[in-house]
């Protein structure tokens, strides 16, 4: 269902099946998108951009060029200057369907234009999709598959400020991706009732533990717990 192609700050793509598949940002070369979804990259439904760094958006301008659906903000369009027939601009809280899937965008915490988290239904399932935020201000009931990005553990980001990391560096994550302790108190307050499984992704390179980010959220959940590798 959810099949991590790229989860760093080098590159995010995420393939979503089902009888639509999706493309969940684009951070990778557009070879590089092809050769990982085996050639079949315009046969998708679309692809859903979350904010214009190029870690997520690296081949939007070629993915529109060959022929594939884009759908994102118009803050985000801006920012990348995009213009094309196949470019779908969304409104936060509307809903549109892309394929069998029914998207709802919502607004997100990070420091881009116009970002956006994305709420995934169709064929039984509800998946939701939120990365590059601090907080998310929503409440969700009925998922069955969470991806969410859990960048970094306070204590683990403060360890390194005292080695030398800066403390400009600092407040830049805190004010624009997920802690370890954040995304806990995001599926506390969740109804995980029908939830499958549970995706942690854009882990930082210096500031995380994947092993001890799973094995923690996996105890709080209890739920299947995996690591969107890079």
């Amino acid at each position: 269902m959810i099949k991590p192609l790229a989860s760093s700050s080098g590159g995010n793509a995420y393939l979503i099946g089902g009888r639509s598949p999706l493309l969940l940002d684009c951070g990778l070369p557009f070879r590089q998108l092809q050769m990982t979804t085996g050639y079949q990259l315009t046969s998708l439904a679309g692809c859903l951009l979350s904010h214009e760094h190029k870690d997520h958006s690296k081949a939007a301008k070629d993915l529109l060029k060959a022929g594939m659906d884009l759908y994102t903000s118009q803050g985000t369009a801006e920012a990348l200057e995009l213009d094309h027939h196949r470019l779908h601009i969304i409104q936060t809280r509307q809903q549109f369907q892309v394929g069998d899937w029914t998207v709802l965008p919502f607004e997100t915490q990070h420091d881009a234009a116009e970002p956006l988290g994305f709420l995934l239904a169709g064929g039984g399932e509800k998946l939701l999709y939120a990365t590059d935020t601090f907080y998310i201000r929503y409440r969700f009931r009925g998922l069955t598959r969470i991806l969410l990005e859990v960048n970094y553990a306070q204590d683990i980001l403060d360890a390194n400020v005292e080695r030398g990391l800066s403390p400009a560096h600092r407040r830049r994550v805190m004010r624009s991706h997920m802690s370890l302790e954040t995304a806990k108190d995001f599926l506390r307050a969740n109804d995980l009732t029908a939830v499958q499984e549970i995706w942690l992704c854009h882990l930082s390179d210096g500031n995380s533990d994947a092993e001890r980010f799973k094995r923690e959220i996996q105890a709080l959940t209890g739920k299947p717990v995996y690591i969107a590798e890079k």
